[in-house]
């Protein structure tokens, strides 16, 4: 039998397994064979252990890679778009559809190895991708973002979204851009049969994923769901996101957001949802009762001034909630270190500071929280067994200094310029000196920045 390659991190400032006992190792270590954690300890690791390779880690602290529960890749190339910087979502979403429906798959592509790799760098090693604008002739882009993700090393769980109810139907996107339901279905079914491993420590999972309340209809709702739970594969779609949506369900539905999903038979703990900005108080307790898992996506909502999450409520409640960066067209960067900051500081606004999010939870939220929300018992924790994805960061940088008394919350309290020092995901080292390995960045911005020049170019030819 063929012997496991081990690594030994050895000598950090503090490793922080996140375990439930929150447990802090001191001058601890980590040991890795093959593609998981072996065993950690504090102080020195034992003289006896053997290593194949070892990994100095002084001066750096140790703890698992973070989880990124929502995003839109593809919108890295529309970043900061002049015409919708001070928009709310529904008019944010109606231009920018127009400029999406340009995409093809060397743009997704691009897009894809931007965000994914500025994830690797703020220290996440796990992402999933909302990703349901689909133009004609394009239908295969997750396939685009799973071969980007796995030349990136990245974990990657992608959802199929979809969207099926245009202008013509009630819908806010134009028709052009919205699919036909057994068409979107029949794709769904072949991504997870091609794509989804289910096996521990699975490098490639498929979740399906609807849009939102304004642009698919009930029946691909309630159909998507059946097709989920058939193959064995969560649920994602956006809710609750803005107080529009909220009228709008009232409108068409007669209800609120969430008892729509809640008469579909779209709450339980095989579903996670975006945003869940307005949710009451009866609706936070249904969401705990049924382990329904929320991605907090601060930094996108205040961008769209959107409101702020009751995640305190949720905590409290039991719900999993973990975060998110959103679409970098509503976030404008894909940073998960920052959005842990940022969802440090949403929550004390206004707030009673004995309801204060702590360093701590925002960091639980990032990693264990995310792990959660994607239904994943293999990541998030530095466990023996577990996924062996953990990133080292140095805080002898001018950023960390003098925040020597409790180095897990310099994480999120203390803002930082640089990437994190070293990245590992299942194993192997994907970025090293705080650079990805194997990605010539340069190229890779004129590349991004060529093609989101033409498909605004195309947008405003097309007449917009």
């Amino acid at each position: 039998m063929e012997q496991p390659v081990k690594t030994l991190v050895h000598d950090a400032r503090c490793v922080f397994p996140m375990d439930d006992a929150r447990s802090r190792l001191p001058g601890g270590w980590v040991l890795v064979e093959d593609d998981r954690i072996a065993a950690t300890g504090a102080g020195p690791a034992p003289p006896d252990l053997t290593a194949d390779r070892r990994i100095d880690a002084r001066g750096k602290v140790v703890l698992p890679g973070l989880v990124n529960t929502h995003h839109h890749l593809p919108q890295t190339l529309t970043r900061n778009v002049r015409s919708v910087q001070e928009a709310p979502l529904f008019t944010w979403l109606k231009e920018l559809y127009l400029v999406w429906r340009n995409a093809d798959a060397d743009a997704v592509d691009a897009a894809a190895r931007v965000g994914l790799g500025e994830l690797l760098l703020t220290g996440c090693t796990t992402s999933t991708d909302h990703l349901y604008l689909f133009p004609r002739g394009q239908e295969r882009l997750i396939d685009v973002e799973i071969a980007a993700a796995r030349d990136l090393g990245i974990r990657f769980q992608p959802t199929r979204g979809s969207m099926s109810r245009g202008q013509s139907q009630g819908g806010l996107p134009p028709d052009d851009v919205v699919q036909d339901e057994d068409a979107i279905l029949a794709d769904s079914k072949r991504l997870v049969r091609e794509h989804h491993d289910p096996k521990p420590r699975a490098m490639t999972r498929i979740a399906l994923a609807p849009c939102s309340p304004f642009s698919v209809t009930d029946g691909l709702m309630r159909r998507t769901a059946d097709l989920a739970r058939a193959e064995g594969v969560r649920l994602h779609t956006h809710l609750a996101e803005t107080l529009d949506e909220n009228d709008y369900c009232i409108q068409v539905y007669g209800c609120r957001p969430a008892e729509y999903l809640r008469r579909l038979g779209w709450l339980g703990r095989d579903v996670w949802l975006a945003h869940c900005v307005h949710l009451d108080d009866q609706e936070v307790a249904l969401f705990g009762e049924t382990g329904t898992g929320v991605a907090h996506c601060p930094s996108s909502n205040f961008r769209l001034g959107s409101g702020i999450a009751p995640v305190r409520k949720m905590l409290a409640a039991g719900v999993p909630v973990g975060l998110g960066v959103d679409g970098s067209a509503s976030n404008d960067t894909s940073n998960m270190l920052a959005e842990a900051r940022q969802a440090l500081l949403a929550h004390r606004l206004g707030a009673d500071p004995s309801a204060w999010v702590t360093a701590a939870e925002a960091l639980w939220m990032a990693t264990r929280g995310g792990a959660l929300c994607l239904g994943r018992d293999d990541i998030g924790s530095l466990e023996a067994g577990k996924a062996a994805d953990l990133v080292l960061i140095d805080q002898r940088r001018l950023s960390y200094a003098g925040s020597g008394d409790d180095p897990l919350a310099a994480l999120v309290f203390s803002p930082w310029p640089e990437p994190v020092d070293t990245v590992m995901v299942n194993g192997r080292i994907v970025v090293e000196g705080g650079q990805l390995v194997g990605v010539d960045v340069p190229a890779l911005v004129e590349r991004a920045d060529r093609i989101a020049a033409g498909l605004r170019s195309r947008a405003t030819e097309s007449g917009r």
